[in-house]
């Protein structure tokens, strides 16, 4: 991480080299052809469904790891859709909210003590963070990246995802008890307006979000500024939580 000259957090990211995509297949692998006109396969980072984001013919960027015994040297980390550069890289979230909490640069998520991560919250499940005071209410935030933007709108999720809707309902039983309970969204991409659950392809995860809001889990939506060297977190974003349901 580094600091910019307005104060604000970058993710550096690696040295990174331009490619076409060819396909995503597999969830976890990508083909594409580097300026060479040589064609690879590369890991891509990101297990949901990558929805208006692996369109073939795409440009993308790509880093190149230094384990010698990866059977992929390379990882998928951005693509260039028409408005926007996408981060690809769902491991980048959980680094850039917690680094950005630990700096004081979520007002919202200041005055805490201490913050701990992948927390055990029940017999199965795990959040993402908890922060903590020596005295008082502790705050669990469940962080979600979000990369699907249509006319302006962020949406999440971009596939069923019947483990989010888990998370909701720990978060929600997590402020009955008397916490804070936070749902993080991170759009790595700077074209949303903003952001909305993706009822027309998770109705039963949209209805609950609303849900839980008015149960006191509070919604948290930044997007991301973002450039072939870094990833920065930028702007909140405003939440609607009714429009599709």
């Amino acid at each position: 991480m580094a600091i910019d000259g307005n104060g604000l957090l970058k993710y550096r990211l690696p040295e990174l080299t331009r490619a076409i995509l060819i396909k995503r297949y597999k969830r976890f692998l990508a083909d594409v052809k580097l300026e060479t006109g040589r064609i690879i396969t590369v890991h891509c980072p990101n297990s949901g469904s990558m929805k208006g984001c692996a369109v073939p013919g795409s440009l993308v960027w790509i880093s190149k790891s230094l384990n010698a015994k990866r059977k992929y040297a390379y990882t998928w980390e951005l693509i260039q859709l028409p408005h926007t550069l996408v981060g690809i890289n769902t491991l980048l979230p959980n680094r850039l909210v917690k680094t950005a909490i630990e700096n004081h640069q979520i007002k919202a998520l200041s005055g805490y003590d201490m913050i701990r991560s992948e927390v055990k919250t029940s017999a199965h499940t795990r959040l993402d963070l908890v922060l903590e005071k020596k005295s008082g209410a502790a705050c669990y935030v469940e962080i979600k990246n979000c990369t699907l933007v249509e006319d302006g709108t962020a949406m999440f999720p971009d596939a069923v995802t019947t483990r989010g809707q888990k998370h909701l309902d720990e978060l929600e039983f997590l402020v009955s008890q008397g916490h804070r309970g936070v749902l993080f969204f991170l759009v790595q991409r700077m074209d949303a307006k903003v952001f909305r659950p993706a009822a027309m392809i998770d109705e039963v995860y949209a209805r609950k979000l609303k849900n839980v809001s008015e149960k006191g889990v509070e919604i948290m939506v930044f997007d991301t500024r973002i450039d072939t060297r870094s990833i920065q977190l930028a702007h909140a974003v405003p939440v609607d939580l009714d429009s599709g349901l």
